[in-house]
């Protein structure tokens, strides 16, 4: 009888181990953040965080600060957004700092992949409004807080290969919601058209391909 006993604590051990290495539940914090980017994560955004569908955005090399800041929106329900309490309220709602800090520094340090190119013109009427912004509409140029490759900068994205689609919804959010507060871009986007919109998308998208 001890002899089952010990080999049925055993085996449950081992299932626990193995669990761990494969559980989806958010609200524990011994899952390693790879575990839940694989487990959870992957199911939108990719493994490696590199989405396929324009629908949610790339995360592969993104700033840790701004994945750290989004999420933690998300968990307030700062960001408010309808993509962003669909998708990720109930997602992050049980996840505590040390969750998030994991699975920023997870994604950040994954290799971004380059995206599908848009038309030459696209590329071109964008690459204008990166880096030289449009004055007669008070646009400021992209790569002032992006950086020139942009690679992103501290607390602002990195946009270069995310999708286009993407990028044109977030826009129109900035532009014509408060459902992304605390950065400047609603100021930045507000006599922006959807053509402006596409265009600069588009050239982000084709980062590095663009150059």
């Amino acid at each position: 009888m001890r002899k089952i006993l010990i080999a049925a604590v055993a085996i449950v051990g081992v299932s626990g181990c193995t669990n761990l290495e494969r559980s989806r539940d958010l609200a524990n914090p011994d899952i390693r953040p790879e575990v839940t980017a694989a487990q959870v994560c992957s199911n939108c955004h990719g493994i490696d965080g590199n989405s396929i569908s324009p629908n949610f955005p790339k995360l592969a090399g993104q700033k840790e600060a701004y994945i750290i800041a989004q999420l933690e929106g998300f968990r307030s329900h700062q960001r408010s957004d309808p993509a962003g309490y669909e998708y990720m309220w109930g997602i992050s709602r049980s996840l505590n700092d040390a969750q998030i800090k994991g699975l920023a520094e997870y994604f950040s340090t994954q290799l971004p992949q380059p995206n599908v190119s848009v038309t030459a013109q696209q590329i071109a009427a964008g690459r204008k409004i990166f880096e030289q912004g449009i004055p007669e509409k008070e646009t400021a140029p992209c790569f002032a807080c992006h950086g020139p490759l942009a690679e992103g900068l501290g607390a602002f994205p990195r946009l270069a290969g995310q999708h286009q689609d993407y990028l044109v919804k977030q826009l129109h959010v900035f532009q014509e919601t408060e459902g992304r507060p605390g950065t400047p871009m609603k100021q930045i986007t507000h006599l922006l058209s959807h053509d402006d919109m596409v265009n600069v998308a588009g050239y982000l998208q084709a980062f590095p391909d663009a150059q």
